[in-house]
Parts: structure tokens; C-alpha cells; sequence
């Protein structure tokens, strides 16, 4: 007969209860918003929203509201169309200490964000964004690995105890100048050994030379190995600042996409996307820096560099390092930012790979007493107008931000301070965790989707889904009567879970998601005709109305099964092979497949074991 437990009907009305609840962020539009966070040297407090508040009501630009949000200053307003001219007085009015961003805030209440109730991540298509082509330097990204090789081949034949008086990069090849031409073999099969990717060549002009450089094979594949890296690092910093579901893609041999959804401020994302920060490691070298810095003069082996804080001439203090590096943030495999114990300033907690570590004991080992300095390397990606026309540019900021004399013998952990804020010193550690750029990168192509253009999307999308669903539940009804009623019901529990589950996981909706949630529409509707004709079939065999109904979904409930196991399957190839929004596609489709079978089997026959299962003398079925 036609049962239905008790702990059946408690499982889907928790099911619908929870659903209704995390599906409602959804209702609650996005406010456009103006985001203020603290640069280098930047302060968040009170007074600096009360600055901002100050600048906006001097200009007369109205806002709904100036506040601090999560550790930044949030402006929201009433359109998207306000937010450039806001951006533009804010920024004038705070300085260069501050980041000023195009955001859109929640509107979701408090309580409901208690709960972990979040609005659905939209894709760059519905909400708008930047789309950067970015292409590799190659002869920037050849250069430094021929420059890293140029400190390994010194270090070898040291190693060997093969003297050298020189080896030097010129251009793509790096010449080596041996003391006696007895070792130049020796040396070349060294170097072979060690690095097989390397060709050497004799310069028959003199026996005591040699020329490296990488064979083609070494060349695409360090290029290809660039390339995959800067693929990671890019998913890693955008991901650690927070960025919603960046879309980091490789195309061709040498350039990467990256989409960035919600970010309307082109200036703000490739700051994320460019900017690389990192640090290096070295040794105080001997002179007067002072008079180095006034006359120019600065010795060969030396670099002049500045420290943060100025001196009593107003000036900041100069400094002079080595120019060889003890260890950088190539080498770093872990960051954390913290509070020294002892000093009660912000730190950052390092921790080098094996052979980082390895230089780092050995120049402990071997200057106990002697200075080495933390030298905070910045590059920011900037961009300026030259008769006319916009350039883009990068701009290097190299800061010793300390000095200390090393007390004792140390390997691959140890800890750097010196730095301004707490603030920066997350924001470095974040950086050194996030990597660095294996080779430069340049912007060749940048689109912004508007997020107009993605309202239009979100509409006609909407409208696509609402149009199909309403179609649908006119067309159950009629045809299907009083079953056509709890198949409309089962669609619309099935569309509210689909949209909770998305919301829960964090799922991003694209366009194709849409048309996603649309096939997932037509799939449960495929799930209720089969269930709706078995019963039809069962009444005409002779069957009573509950033992039809009963037999209906039990009968059907396995070929139902089948079909949405192997619409799955295609679900998964689709999102273990496809891309972007194939991908988004596939997430969808995987979620509305496990739904529809819930909402068709289980919540449709308990709403009909509700409307029918009492009445035992049933003798007709509205079907």
C-alpha cells in the first residue's frame, strides 16, 4: 500500500526548512561599494572614517553609508555609476597610504551571515569583472635562470677545487674563465654532470675558456616550467587576498588568462595579479656608505641600498650590501607573520627550502659577529601617460628594513622583523607564501565585462529559467491534474535545493550554470512523466489507486536511477576534463541531477502518500 515513514516526512521537511534558509541570501541584492584597506604606512581607525565621510559630504556626493567592515572602511551607495567618482575623491582626500577598490558589499542580515548563510558566487559573465591576457618575457625568464646557473657553476667548481677567475652572463651565454687550461675539461665535465641541460663549447682562441648556455630542449622546457609556475603563483595570490573563483587558465605556449569576476577596477586587479613582493637575504659589505651615496663611488663587489627610516639630515640612511645574495624568497617554503615575544614588534616567521637553508648555515658558520641586512623587495605594476598614449610600466622598490648582527649559526628557520605594522607583515607573508613570479609577466590584452552587461546576463538568464519553470508547471497541471500539482511542488523543492546547495559550497553560477539549473529543470520533469505514466499504466492493468500509485514510483525509481547515473557520469567527465565554464556547466548539471532524483522519488511520493495515503477507499486517481 501507500506508506510513507514518519521519519521520511521529518527528513524532507528539515530538508525543505534548511534549504529555504540558506536559498534566502539570494533574495538579498548587492550593495555597490567603495572598499578602503591600509597600505604601507596606512592606519585604519575611527578618524579616517571620518575623513572619508568628510571628503564625500565636501564634494557632495551622496552615500548610504561610511563604516567599518572586517578591518576595512566600507562606503556603500546607491548606484554602480557613483563608484569611479567617489573612488576619485577618497583617493585624493586619504593619499597614496591607502588602497581604494570597486567592491559590491552584502546586504544579507547579520543573523543569516551567523548561520553561514551566503549569496551564490557569480561568474564574470553575470557579475562583471576584468579579463587580462598576460604574456611571459622570455628573454626576461631566460636571463634569470642563466643568472641563477652563474651562482651554481661558481659554487660547483669551488666544490671541485677547479680555480676560476671568472664566470660571468653575457647575453644568453655565460663565459667561463679558468686559471690553468689543464682544467678546462675537468671543468666542462663538472658542469655536464650537474647540469645536463647545458652545451658547452671551447673558445679556440684561448685554452682556458668556456661558454655555456641551454640547448633548445632545456630552453622550452625551463620556458614551459615559467610558465606553470607563474600558472600556480597567480592561483595562489589571488586566491590568499580573496578574490571569489579566478578563472587562471594556460593558453598557447607562452600566455595565461585570468578572469577576475566582481572586480570593476582595472588599476586594483593588476596590482593583485602584478604586484610581487620578497625578500633577500644579505651580507653588510665594508666602506662609508655616506660618502658612497655622495660621491657616487660605490665599490665593485657592492651594492648601495637605503633603509626605511631617515636619518638626522632628513634623508633615509644609506646602506652598503654585498651584491651576491645569501637567500631570497625563491627559496622560502613557508611564511607566517607574528609578534616578536621579545621586542613586541610584528614579525615574519621563514622557512627556507634545503639548499637556501644550506647557504643561509654556511654564511652563519662563517661570519659570526658580522652584519647582514633583510632587504624588502617590492615591484608594482604602474602605469603613466607619455604624449598621449598609456604606458605600462613597473615600478621596483628595494628597502633594507634591518640591519643585525648575526649572534650565532642558523639554517632553514629563522625569523625577520623590522617591519612597520602587523598589517605588513601579514601582507609579506602572504606574498612569500603566494610565490614569485618565475618570470616576468606583461598585460597584452585587458577586458572589462560591465556589470551592466552582467545584469542583462542575470536577467534574460533568469527570465529563460523562470519562463521554461513556469511553461512547465501550467503544462503538469493540465495535463496531469492533481499529480500535475505535486510534480510542480516536487520542481520547486528540487529548484530551491539546487540553489542552497550552491550557495552552501560556494559554487559559481555562470551563464552556462544557468542553463544548467534550466536542463536540471527539464530532467526532473523527464524523472515525473515516467513516474506520472507508470502510475497511468497501473490503473489501466486494473491496479486500485494506491497500489497504482505505490507500484508507479517503486517501478519507475530504478529506470529513473539509470539515466540520471549515466547523465552524472557525463557531469564528472565534463568537469574533470573541461575548463571555465564548462566547468561551471558540469557543477550544476551534478548537483541538479542528485537533487531532481531526490525531489522525484522521495519528496513527490511523500507529498502524495500526504494527499492520498488516508483515503482507503480511494476509486479514482485526478491523473
Amino acid at each position: 500500500m501507500l506508506e510513507f515513514a514518519r521519519w521520511k516526512y521529518a527528513l524532507m521537511a528539515l530538508l525543505i526548512a534548511v534549504s529555504a534558509l540558506y536559498a534566502l541570501p539570494n533574495v538579498f541584492p548587492q550593495d555597490p561599494a567603495v572598499q578602503v584597506t591600509a597600505g604601507r604606512g596606512g592606519v585604519m581607525d575611527d578618524a579616517l572614517v571620518e575623513r572619508i565621510r568628510g571628503s564625500l559630504q565636501s564634494a557632495n556626493l551622496g552615500f548610504r553609508s561610511v563604516a567599518m567592515e572586517q578591518g576595512a572602511v566600507l562606503v556603500r551607495l546607491d548606484s554602480v555609476d557613483a563608484q569611479s567618482q567617489v573612488a576619485s575623491v577618497i583617493e585624493t582626500a586619504i593619499g597614496d597610504d591607502y588602497v581604494v577598490a570597486l567592491n559590491l558589499a552584502s546586504t544579507v542580515p547579520a543573523w543569516l551571515e551567523s548561520l553561514g548563510g551566503k549569496s551564490m558566487v557569480l561568474g564574470l559573465d553575470l557579475l562583471g569583472g576584468v579579463h587580462f591576457l598576460m604574456e611571459v618575457d622570455e628573454q626576461a625568464a631566460i636571463e634569470k635562470r642563466l643568472d641563477g646557473m652563474v651562482d651554481d657553476i661558481r659554487a660547483l667548481l669551488r666544490e671541485r677545487s677547479l680555480h676560476y677567475t671568472a664566470v660571468n652572463r653575457t647575453g644568453e651565454t655565460i663565459e667561463i674563465s679558468l686559471r690553468d687550461a689543464t682544467e678546462r675539461d675537468p671543468a666542462a665535465a663538472a658542469i655536464l654532470a650537474v647540469m645536463p641541460g647545458v652545451q658547452m663549447t671551447n673558445d679556440p682562441a684561448t685554452a682556458n675558456k668556456l661558454t655555456a648556455s641551454l640547448n633548445p630542449e632545456q630552453r622550452v622546457a625551463m620556458l614551459d616550467g615559467a610558465l606553470e609556475q607563474n600558472m600556480v603563483t597567480l592561483r595562489n595570490r589571488i586566491n590568499e587576498l580573496g578574490v571569489t573563483e579566478p578563472i587562471v587558465q594556460r593558453q598557447g605556449s607562452t600566455r595565461i588568462v585570468v578572469q577576475l569576476a566582481g572586480v570593476q577596477d582595472t588599476a586594483r586587479a593588476k596590482k593583485i595579479i602584478g604586484a610581487t613582493a620578497t625578500l633577500e637575504y644579505r651580507a653588510v659589505a665594508e666602506g662609508d656608505a655616506y660618502a658612497a651615496r655622495d660621491t657616487g663611488r660605490v665599490p665593485p663587489d657592492a651594492r648601495l641600498y637605503y633603509r626605511r627610516d631617515k636619518g638626522v639630515d632628513g634623508k633615509p640612511v644609506p646602506v652598503l650590501l654585498k651584491k651576491s645574495v645569501i637567500a631570497s624568497g625563491d627559496q622560502l617554503t613557508g611564511a607566517t607573520s607574528g609578534i616578536d615575544a621579545q621586542s613586541g614588534t610584528p614579525k615574519v616567521d621563514v622557512t627556507l627550502n634545503p639548499m637556501g637553508g644550506q647557504h643561509m648555515f654556511e654564511f652563519t658558520r662563517d661570519n659570526v659577529g658580522k652584519g647582514m641586512a633583510v632587504v624588502f623587495v617590492e615591484r608594482t605594476p604602474d602605469t603613466k601617460v607619455v604624449d598621449g598614449q598609456t604606458l605600462q610600466t613597473s615600478r621596483t622598490v628595494e628597502e633594507v628594513i634591518s640591519v643585525a648582527t648575526v649572534q650565532g649559526v642558523f639554517g632553514r628557520q629563522f625569523q625577520t622583523t623590522g617591519l612597520d605594522s602587523p598589517e605588513e607583515a601579514a601582507q609579506l607573508a602572504l606574498l612569500l607564501r603566494a610565490g614569485s613570479l618565475a618570470a616576468p609577466m606583461e598585460i597584452v590584452e585587458e577586458r572589462i565585462v560591465g556589470p551592466s552587461l552582467g545584469a542583462e546576463n542575470i536577467r534574460a538568464g533568469v527570465a529563460a529559467v523562470t519562463y521554461s519553470f513556469i511553461f512547465v508547471l501550467v503544462f503538469f497541471v493540465v495535463y496531469y491534474k492533481m499529480f500535475g500539482v505535486i510534480t510542480n511542488l516536487a520542481l520547486f523543492i528540487n529548484l530551491l535545493m539546487v540553489v542552497a546547495v550552491m550557495s552552501i559550497i560556494g559554487a559559481t553560477l555562470t551563464l552556462p550554470g544557468l542553463a544548467g539549473i534550466a536542463l536540471t529543470v527539464g530532467m526532473s520533469v523527464d524523472a515525473n512523466v515516467l513516474i506520472n505514466e507508470r502510475i497511468r499504466e497501473e490503473l489501466r492493468a486494473g491496479n486500485t489507486p494506491l497500489t497504482s500509485i505505490a507500484n508507479g514510483y517503486t517501478k519507475a525509481a530504478g529506470t529513473i536511477a539509470d539515466a540520471n547515473l549515466t547523465a552524472i557520469l557525463a557531469g564528472v567527465a565534463l568537469f574533470i576534463f573541461g575548463t571555465g565554464p564548462v566547468k561551471g556547466f558540469a557543477v550544476t548539471l551534478i548537483i541538479g541531477i542528485l537533487t531532481s532524483m531526490y525531489s522525484a522519488v522521495s519528496a513527490s511520493r511523500g507529498i502524495a502518500s500526504l494527499i492520498y495515503g488516508s483515503r482507503r477507499k480511494l476509486s479514482d486517481l485526478s491523473i
